[in-house]
């Protein structure tokens, strides 16, 4: 076999890839020969085929199975051959094939590129450190009675936290604009669900009566047309209903699982949730804030089969997560809505490979076990999510990856400088802004 680099620019290669006549013809020769003791012919006995007819008959697609067989395997030869490391599958192009003359192709294809980590002793992260306390408690037990309230009909004047039923239509220089009206519609106020001064604007209203708002679009409206626009709302209120939060007792305490026990029982079972939340939330923003680091401080030219790859993954995952079915067309979704998260991703997917190769990182058996039995024990059956997991390679291999993840997280917080600063609870457990969406 014969390799020889016919261009290398940036991270492609191009490899003319030249396989002996004689180990083509001798394999189709062998596979013919083979072929004429069990091949039924009409006008020979099963067996006795002479191999000139076989080749006549299947001469050209035993050699197209040979040729496409060693087109693979010495492409393979040929990259071990140049130390290269390929991205994807290759494009091979111009297959000059012909009996007793060498098979010859070109193999286009992309390699990962090399990275030259950074010192990680220059590096500077900032760890949120805190804790939950009792006024922490306190108001997440009032947010769970604010999620099991109930709302009555009432004569009352609106206040913040009523529910109030609406009508409404949106005007801007006179002309009613688009999503900007609604009959019947309920609202709780100080919820921030509609515009700034709209719910403000209501309270003090009773049933029946009618208002005229005038406010104005935030500028970082999501609808273009109207980030800043000043508009005029015609609002009647149809209904107040109160709202009334469930009593403290045992029927509320069950709906979140405590069924012995009392208030005091259900407060260490929200304090115990709230404090792995934390830990959670914390393990999450040192990473996520680390890994930012790592991609501002080691710049790398990506090749496109990697982009195109993370793209594809991102597309999915959207559908999935508004519930779309397998009739979706992912080619509707513009690539251009993912690319800045997509190279982001596919540059740290290959930071964190160097990491792991240049450290010789190998996932730690028992954080595995850890992951796969913290994921187990959100079902109902726990031992049997874990024998699945560990029935099956691929799936073993996702947790893998994020412990490996972590442990490469770990490695580099142990020589970058780590700055702890104490903040509130609910302030840890709100996610950062994603790269680039900082205001």
């Amino acid at each position: 076999m014969q390799v020889s680099i016919e261009s290398s620019t940036g991270l492609e290669r191009q490899l003319k890839i030249s396989v002996p006549a004689d180990k083509v013809d001798q394999e189709v020769m062998a596979r013919l020969q083979k072929a004429t003791k069990t091949v039924a012919m009409k006008g020979f006995r099963k067996g006795k085929v002479p191999l000139k007819v076989v080749k006549q008959h299947y001469g050209r697609g035993v050699r197209q199975e040979v040729v496409g067989e060693m087109v693979n395997s010495s492409f393979y030869d040929a990259i071990q051959q140049e130390n290269l490391n390929p991205v994807g599958q290759p494009k091979i192009d111009d297959i000059a094939d012909k009996e007793g003359q060498d098979v010859e192709f070109l193999a286009v294809f992309e390699v990962f590129p090399e990275v030259s980590l950074k010192d990680f002793s220059k590096i500077k992260v900032t760890r949120p450190v805190a804790e939950v306390g009792d006024k922490d408690v306190k108001k997440m037990i009032e947010q769970l009675r604010n999620q099991q309230a109930k709302f009555n009909k009432s004569k009352k004047k609106a206040a913040s936290g009523d529910q109030v039923n609406i009508d409404y239509v949106g005007t801007r220089d006179g002309e009613v604009f688009e999503g900007g009206s609604a009959d019947g519609q309920d609202l709780i106020l100080g919820s921030n669900s509609m515009i700034p001064g709209f719910e403000k604007g209501l309270e003090g209203l009773t049933g029946g009566e009618e208002t005229i708002l005038n406010l104005t679009f935030p500028d970082d409206y999501q609808s273009e047309d109207l980030q800043g626009a000043s508009v005029e709302f015609a609002v009647k209120i149809n209904q107040v209903s109160a709202k009334k939060l469930p009593k403290m007792d045992d029927e509320f305490f069950k709906l979140f699982g405590v069924e012995e026990g009392g208030e005091e029982k259900f407060r260490e079972e929200v304090q115990g949730n709230m404090e792995r939340e934390l830990r959670n939330a914390t393990r999450t923003k040192i990473k996520n804030r680390l890994m930012n680091e790592l991609f501002d401080q080691n710049p790398v030219e990506l090749p496109s089969a990697l982009i195109d790859n993370e793209i594809a993954q991102l597309k999915r995952q959207m559908v999935q997560q508004f519930g779309g079915g397998q009739d979706i067309d992912l080619d509707m979704l513009p690539n251009e809505m993912f690319q800045d998260k997509a190279e982001r991703r596919a540059a740290l997917g290959v930071i964190v490979s160097e990491i792991v190769k240049v450290e010789g990182l190998v996932p730690d058996e028992e954080q595995v076990r850890e992951r796969v039995d913290e994921i187990a024990s959100t079902y109902e059956q726990p031992k049997e999510v874990v024998d699945y997991y560990y029935s099956k390679p691929e799936m073993l291999s996702s947790v893998e990856a994020l412990v490996l993840e972590d442990q490469v997280t770990e490695l580099v917080l142990s020589k970058a400088k780590v700055k702890d600063k104490k903040e509130p609870y609910e302030e840890v457990i709100k996610p950062d802004p994603e790269p680039g969406t900082e205001k």
